[in-house]
């Protein structure tokens, strides 16, 4: 070959080892962050690319192209020289959750709720598979080459690839055919628990198995060991489990777990290098495989590996002298506080037994030697204050006594109830809400007294109760109570008025009726002298002959106008009269 050609594809070689020692990490602002291992620093960072955390970030082949995806629903191809977008397009209706790049690097697998196989020239679905319920969480293809080597291969079709979900015990297998039709999984594994790592050793010949290392999320590795050569009805279990214990410290003492946290095969693909411990510091060990036993356990002393760092942390702590006079306060009761005790040798162990010579301590003396005020125990006759309130309240809530409750949800004072709702401790908030529920299911004389409560409690806790993801099954019940008598309300509203004109009448006639009780008989009459002049004169005009006759007419008018007085009066029913009325009917 030419010179210029060969200087040029050194020039290619010497870049690619250039790239080779670059970490991308996904961040969760949306940025990817490209870090020299052998330099030690950041060397790079990408940007513009995603508007929400990147869940997953693979490198091609090519070594200077770089996919992420991204809770954005979006994938991005990034230049890394250029430190720039090649390419983004919408991978899935929610958020892209795991990438895998085939291994020509010319399709990339893709999977949020359903796994999509892009080509990545057109950056169109080449083909859809369905089958986890929940969001995979990785994706990797176990063979490179086609088991039927009788077709021509076009680089994607024949291979198997593997897929696991969150929440999810299984793993699936899929196989990509050149024919649409199928979607579903031709195998699965199940596993004790959500896997958290997967390792494989690709099969790049027809007979050679699959080995598959599964991490679960309770400290378990399962190892599977299948030749891939079609379809599997029944899941396949693990042909052998790796757990980690610690020897225990006595005799009678059980050994504890040690959670695997990862598992790697090794390049001779008979060897793992395992993970575990503590995740900031982890040990990291080579263990040769045998699975002719379906369980091993290895025994690790994780104290004695991590013994030299713990002794040295353990100097640089200085115990600080504390006079004997000083009082330090504590964590509790509000208002409390506890006497430094100096520590004592773990040789010396107290007896709690009693000589019998001495005598034993009063609980004064006792609450004195705590360094509590006995006189501040008991208030005879006087309210607690608030704090004591909020801790008798909690106490109350813990241990479900009604006498308790009773006497702090009986106050009456408001400012009393705010500052009680106010110091009270969140947890307690969702068991004070409960039993305020309770009692208004009561007699209305409670609910009107527990109104008062869960007023301050929505007023002053209401950031904390918004935070709550089942915040509407814990609240049903009494949302449903507070619509019903919300209800009813308008209802007993239009009772009341109707009730109140009812008893107004009432009374009202009642009153009507002890007013008429009273002595009728009037006590004062009064004749209009007027009127008696214009009768006598018409009687005069008539009888100017006679005054005998006179006479007697004016005692006959009298007579009869005794008569129709008592009679008109019980006719009309008129009790109180007035002068002037009676008069004119004269």
């Amino acid at each position: 070959q030419d010179g210029p050609q060969r200087k040029k594809r050194k020039s290619e070689v010497a870049e690619v080892d250039k790239q080779l020692d670059i970490l991308a990490i996904g961040t969760a602002v949306g940025s990817i962050l490209l870090y020299s291992t052998v330099k030690g620093e950041l060397q790079s960072k990408l940007d513009g690319g995603h508007d929400s955390r990147v869940n997953c970030v693979r490198w091609h082949q090519d070594n200077c192209c770089l996919y992420s995806c991204s809770e954005d629903k979006h994938i991005v191809e990034w230049n890394t020289q250029t430190c720039k977008v090649k390419c983004k397009w919408k991978g899935d209706n929610s958020s892209v959750t795991s990438l895998c790049i085939s291994p020509d690097g010319k399709m990339l697998l893709s999977a949020g709720r359903t796994i999509k196989l892009w080509d990545l020239e057109t950056k169109e679905v080449y083909k859809h598979f369905t089958g986890h319920a929940t969001s995979v969480s990785s994706l990797m293809f176990t063979t490179v080459k086609p088991m039927n080597e009788n077709k021509p291969f076009d680089g994607i079709t024949g291979l198997y690839f593997l897929s696991g979900a969150i929440h999810d015990r299984l793993l699936s297998v899929w196989y990509i055919r050149s024919d649409r039709k199928e979607r579903n999984a031709v195998m699965s594994f199940t596993v004790t628990d959500e896997p958290t790592f997967i390792d494989l050793t690709v099969s790049e010949v027809k007979e050679e198995p699959v080995k598959l290392a599964v991490v679960c999320r309770d400290g378990q590795l399962h190892l599977f060991e299948h030749i891939l050569n079609g379809y599997c009805k029944k899941p396949l279990t693990s042909n052998c489990t790796i757990q980690i214990a610690t020897p225990g410290n006595g005799g009678d003492s059980t050994p504890t777990p040690v959670p695997i946290l990862a598992a790697a095969f090794c390049a001779d693909k008979q060897s793992l290098l395992l993970v575990y411990g503590n995740t900031l510091q982890p040990i990291i060990e080579k263990v040769s495989l045998n699975t002719t036993e379906s369980h091993v356990c290895l025994i690790r002393d994780i104290q004695k590996v991590l013994s030299l760092k713990t002794d040295v942390a353990l100097t640089k702590v200085k115990t600080p002298v504390v006079n004997s006079d000083t009082k330090v306060l504590v964590p509790g009761i509000p208002g409390h506080s506890t006497a430094v005790k100096t520590p004592s040798s773990g040789k010396e162990k107290k007896k709690n037994k009693r000589k019998p010579g001495d005598t034993e301590e009063s609980i004064e003396e006792r609450l004195g030697a705590l360094d509590i005020d006995v006189s501040k125990v008991k208030t005879p006759g006087g309210l607690p204050q608030t704090d004591s309130f909020a801790v008798l309240l909690v106490q109350g809530l813990e241990s479900n006594d009604a006498e308790i409750l009773n006497r702090v949800l009986n106050t009456r004072k408001e400012n009393v109830i705010k500052n009680t709702v106010a110091r009270m401790p969140v947890h307690a908030v969702i068991p004070l809400l409960h039993e305020l529920t309770k009692r208004l299911q009561g007699n209305p004389y409670s609910a009107s007294l527990m109104v008062r409560w869960l007023k301050s409690v929505f007023t002053l806790h209401a950031s904390y109760l918004s935070t709550l993801p089942d915040l509407i099954p814990q609240l049903g019940m009494l949302y449903q109570l507070m619509e019903s008598r919300v209800k009813t309300l308008q209802k007993l509203s239009r009772l009341h008025g109707r009730l109140f004109i009812l008893v107004t009448q009432v009374a009202a006639s009642e009153t009507v009726r002890d007013v008429a009780e009273v002595n009728q008989t009037a006590k004062l009459v009064y004749e209009d002298e007027s009127s008696e002049e214009e009768g006598s004169d018409d009687e005069m005009i008539a009888d100017k002959d006679s005054d005998e006759n006179w006479d007697e007419d004016e005692e006959k008018e009298e007579q009869s106008d005794e008569q129709e007085m008592p009679v008109e009066k019980e006719i009309n029913g008129d009790s109180d009269l007035e002068p002037e009325n009676e008069s004119e009917e004269e």
